[in-house]
């Protein structure tokens, strides 16, 4: 009887995993890349991920590496990290998650600068 109990506790952990596993693939969708979109944010946005993308995609052809949803300097913004085929380094495109609009694209080199030399006296 202890084996019959034991197995039925697992079998209902097993399921509840499972469940919440579900749960949370239907929360994230499978994009490919790195994705930072916190919920609170989304409910905030009048454009969806979907229609961002599209913007940004038309403006900066390429292959996403990552999405974040933020609020930089009061607006709502989509920040989209677009690698360009044969040019190094990153362009990044802000699309406005209120209105679809393109705020600022902005490459990233492949390496940071350098900084300055310090003098010794």
């Amino acid at each position: 009887m202890k084996h019959l109990t034991t197995l039925a506790l697992f079998a209902a952990g097993s399921l509840a995993a499972a469940s919440l596993n579900a749960q949370q693939t239907m929360q994230q969708p499978q994009t490919g890349y790195k994705r930072e979109v916190p919920d609170s944010l989304v409910a905030k946005a009048k454009i969806s991920e979907d229609s961002a993308r599209a913007v940004a995609l038309k403006r900066v052809p390429g292959t996403i590496e990552a999405l974040e949803l933020e609020n930089e300097h009061g607006r709502l913004i989509y920040s989209w990290d677009i690698k360009v085929a044969g040019k190094p380094g990153i362009t990044e495109v802000h699309v406005s998650a209120l209105n679809g609009r393109v705020l600022r694209v902005e490459h990233e080199g492949a390496t940071k600068p350098k900084p300055a030399a310090r003098r010794s006296s």
